[in-house]
């Protein structure tokens, strides 16, 4: 089943997706497993978007397919799983920029993957960042943006991180679109990353799991 649903998800094949997730809880398959081989299947996604293979619409696509499998998957989760948090991550789209899909598929992968994710949603002010950074005592921050103008947002949100006393207590990392080492310098940032999974690795190495 597993390389079943890997396949129909990198192959955008929706109904074919959910019938295998389906099954498979219907047959007693880990719920989990379940979800990983999805996060394989959307790795896979990936690649081909970064191949030029898949395009924007190809990822929205499979984002909502994701979405969908999330909504099955999640009530069979049990408690257990849902209460063995690695550490907390706040996470939203910066200041201007309304893109979201790119974001949502860190929030899933870093759910998954045992974070507990605040969103906090498309167009985000860096005082909301702050106050949710003070709220939750997270040690991580991602801020997202797919558009250019995004990176003077992304800048300005780091700044006011670091005017309001909390610079030294948070990992920033950044992503979505043209992301780049200069990028990252030019905003202030920690770390960057391509895609959802570069995500998920630092975050798991920024609390030493």
């Amino acid at each position: 089943m597993a390389k079943d649903l890997v396949n129909a998800l990198a192959n955008l094949k929706e109904e074919e997706a959910l019938k295998i997730v389906k099954d498979g809880l219907g047959a007693g398959e880990e719920p989990l497993k379940i979800l990983d081989d999805a996060k394989k299947g959307m790795e896979i996604v990936g690649k081909r978007f970064a191949d030029s293979q898949y395009f924007i619409p190809d990822l929205v696509y499979s984002g909502e397919i994701l979405k969908e499998i999330t909504e099955l998957v999640k009530p069979k989760l049990t408690a257990a799983a849902e209460t063995k948090r690695l550490g907390k991550v706040v996470l939203g789209t910066v200041a201007g920029d309304i893109h979201d899909i790119g974001k949502d598929i860190v929030v899933f992968m870093l759910d998954v993957n045992g974070f507990e994710v605040y969103d906090l949603g498309v167009d985000v002010p860096a005082q909301k960042f702050i106050d949710k950074i003070k709220e939750s005592g997270a040690p991580i921050v991602g801020l997202s943006g797919f558009l250019t103008l995004a990176f003077d947002s992304m800048k300005e949100t780091v700044e006011a991180i670091k005017a309001a006393g909390l610079r030294d207590k948070v990992k920033v990392m950044i992503g979505g679109g043209q992301i780049t080492e200069e990028i990252k310098k030019y905003t202030g940032a920690d770390a960057y990353g391509n895609n959802a999974m570069a995500g998920v690795t630092l975050a798991k190495k920024w609390i030493g799991a």
